[in-house]
């Protein structure tokens, strides 16, 4: 009987002591090595879990002896399985990090700040759209990035023509001709070429959208003042990619898209081709069209040669073709008469060719040659009048970049021409001009420690109608714990004058007067902002939030103003004063399981101090940003939007009326195709309901400003198909 008893409670400790095993560890982010607080450990063979606390300490107990399968989670990170046998050779806790997760968060290496730093990592404050959030705002408008850029806080896009569509760039409540785009590093939408820009850009080829607000001047010369607009192309990955995308618009609107790129052993390629075509619509019944009625080829390939492993070239062409016509619904419809006879003819012709070669040095070093050769052709016209010319110009860049274990260094010079001639079809002088612009650069990126990235950079600029331009510039990057991180930031800058702003844009450019370069300073401006950033998981790590806020501020001195004068004519004319905008956004990032949602606000508070202190017109001076996406990965999403703007000032004097925007979209994915469907502005909010668009008669109109939406709810819907 004593054995027995013995025997038994050797099994019984033999029990308890299998039962009493321990498992503690530490989970950090891989990157910047910090606590995780609320990542999830689980152990699957029993069904048991714990979170980590703010120090990302994790301790699970009563664990059975043997293999057992152990997950780690957290959102926005990749879930982490570990195989241990138990009892673990050691007490002592184990770290355990997890990387983050390529869908959610995956890295983002910006391109418009020169370095190869990743958008956690840079000090200047750059926004990104990108990936899923990219083909998201492509569905909604996929023959164009007007919309895609009007949804975010801080930029709104200024219809400037309420006939023929064309829009411009608004950051921060300045004017478009203060912000700057470029593709891929390239300036080709500028001067002249900037008209109809935003609409001849479509989204299918971009992999994603960049965007600095406040000067970037110092990074690309003249007229970054606002902020500057990069566009990257998507390049050859090692799988094949094709894509194709149809959408039909209830206005009648067509867009067809496709985009393929494959790698091959020493060569790559990319090419994009799209139609987009628009019918005459008029949803307030007033004759005048709100779209209207156009046809744009584009076609865009590019080569790539990796000729070995220093050494990579790539050659690209795009090119657009466009015809446009808006005005008398009558007259477009081929029913044209005394009354019904005005119209607005746009017909473009814009070719460039893009041309960059990499040699890597060393580990440490490389070299980059840029250039790129652009032709824009473009007539515009009206009853009695024509405005036309050719606009050629070219951009040429050598820099080095030399980066080290905690700085990096970027150095270059670049060579910008921009020549416009204007074609004779009157006796008014021509707005010709012939401008060609030297500058060097230096740029400094410096890991301070391990909570600070101080960024500098000096840029000196020869210009040969207006002079040389001194360019400084500094940003800093404060990793103030796990949570916190914070970026301020300021520069100078500068914009040299030419007729082709969105205020000739909306009289067509007619009876204005060449600019006095004799007589004139170019625009300049000194600037700054300040933002702090917050994010944390909550409810255990099934959620998380961030909130960044920033503050800006932006003077602009010697601004010129489209003035009219004698006998009808206008001139561009330097009052004495300065415009300046402040303000700043909120935005709210809050991600629970499949839904996220997205809030953001915006004041800006733009003043023009001339004789005397007035509101900067057509700036909405609050801005509400509301979006709620659900999602199911790869099956799945739908997402709510409602955008508010308040009054804004016009420039008859009159005050526009407050709006709101709505939207709904909704996608089904299957592996090879979608299918989507976008109501946009299912409200119906147009300005033809709340006020005029125009004075006058329907023969001979007077436009006022486009302040809120002309075309409606519009419905578009389509399939993508991918391999």
């Amino acid at each position: 009987m004593k054995k027995i008893m013995l025997i038994s409670i050797v099994m019984l400790c033999t029990v308890i002591t299998n039962a009493q095993n321990t498992f503690k560890a530490f989970i950090k982010d891989s990157k910047e090595i910090q606590p995780l607080q609320g990542a999830t450990v689980t152990i699957k063979t029993i069904n048991k879990s714990t979170a980590a606390d703010s120090s990302g300490f994790v301790i699970l107990k009563n664990i059975m002896a043997g293999k057992q399968e152990i997950v780690i989670s957290r959102v926005g990170f990749q879930d982490k399985e570990l195989l241990l046998t138990f009892p673990l050779g050691s007490d002592d806790p184990i770290e355990i990090l997890l990387d983050e997760a390529e869908k959610e968060n995956e890295e983002v290496v910006i391109t418009a700040t020169r370095s190869s730093h990743s958008i956690a990592n840079i000090p200047t404050r750059v926004e990104t759209i990108s990936g899923e959030e990219l083909e998201e705002k492509g569905n909604m408008k996929p023959g164009d990035i007007r919309m895609m850029l009007n949804e975010s806080t801080g930029i709104q896009t200024q219809q400037t023509s309420a006939t023929s569509y064309n829009s411009s760039i608004r950051i921060q409540g300045l004017n478009g001709k203060y912000t700057q785009i470029i593709r891929d590093g390239f300036p080709l939408y500028s001067g002249f070429s900037g008209g109809l820009g935003l609409l001849q850009i479509v989204p299918l080829d971009l992999k994603q959208v960049e965007v600095i607000k406040g000067s970037a001047s110092t990074l690309y010369g003249g007229g970054a003042i606002a902020g500057l607009v990069n566009l990257v192309s998507k390049s050859p990955k090692e799988e094949r990619e094709l894509k194709f995308i149809l959408n039909g618009t209830s206005a009648l609107g067509l867009d067809a898209s496709g985009f393929y790129s494959q790698k091959f052993k020493k060569t790559a390629t990319t090419i994009f081709a799209s139609y987009n075509h628009g019918t005459p619509y008029d949803p307030a019944n007033i004759g005048l069209t709100a779209i209207p009625k156009f046809n744009r080829f584009t076609f865009n390939p590019k080569i790539f040669f990796y000729f070995n492993n220093k050494t990579t070239m790539n050659f690209g062409v795009n090119a657009t073709l466009e015809n446009r016509i808006g005005g008398d619904i009558k007259y477009i419809e081929g029913k044209a008469d005394s009354i019904h006879s005005y119209f607005e003819k746009n017909k473009t012709n814009r070719y460039s060719t893009q041309l960059s070669f990499v040699h890597t040095i060393n580990s440490n070093a490389q070299w980059d040659f840029k250039n790129s050769v652009s032709y824009y052709n473009r007539s515009i016209q009206i009853p009695d009048y024509t405005f036309s010319g050719v606009q050629l110009s070219t951009y040429t860049e050598v820099d080095y970049n030399y980066k080290k274990e905690k700085s990096e260094w970027v150095g270059g010079i670049n060579f910008l021409t921009d020549k416009f001639t204007q074609d004779k079809h009157d006796t008014i002088i021509p707005v010709n001009y012939n401008q060609s612009t030297i500058g060097a650069f230096v740029q400094n990126t410096w890991n301070a420690s391990k909570i600070i990235v101080l960024e500098t950079g000096l840029r000196g600029d020869y210009q040969n109608d207006y002079g040389f331009f001194l360019l400084p510039r500094i940003s800093a990057l404060f990793k103030i714990n796990q949570h916190f991180t914070s970026r301020i930031g300021g520069g100078v800058g500068y914009k040299t004058p030419t007729v082709f702003t969105e205020d000739g844009e909306k009289i067509q450019f007619k009876n204005i007067l060449p600019i006095d370069v004799k007589n004139t300073h170019a625009e300049n401006s000194y600037g700054g902002n300040f933002d702090i950033n917050y994010r944390t998981g909550l409810f255990n790590g099934k959620a998380s939030l961030s909130i960044n806020q920033l503050f800006f501020y932006t003077q602009i001195g010697n601004p010129l103003v489209l003035t009219p004068i004698a006998n009808g004519y206008f001139q561009y004319l330097r009052p004495n004063g300065f415009i300046n905008t402040k303000g700043m956004e909120t935005n709210i990032i809050l991600i629970y399981k499949n839904f996220k949602l997205f809030a953001g606000y915006t004041l800006a508070d733009v003043k023009q101090h001339y004789t005397t202190t007035t509101e900067f017109p057509l700036v909405a001076r609050h801005r509400l940003n509301n979006v709620l996406v659900y999602e199911i990965d790869d099956k799945l999403k739908i997402g709510l939007e409602a955008y508010y703007f308040s009054p804004q000032k016009l420039n008859d004097g009159a005050t526009g009326k407050q709006y709101w925007l709505t939207g709904f979209i909704i996608e089904k994915i299957w592996k090879n195709f979608s299918i989507f469907a976008n109501f946009e502005n299912f409200t119906d909010t147009r300005q033809t309901k709340f006020d005029t668009i125009y004075t006058g008669t329907i023969t001979n109109p007077t436009f006022r400003d486009i302040y809120a939406p002309v075309d409606g709810f519009v419905l578009n819907g389509g399939l993508k198909i991918k391999f």
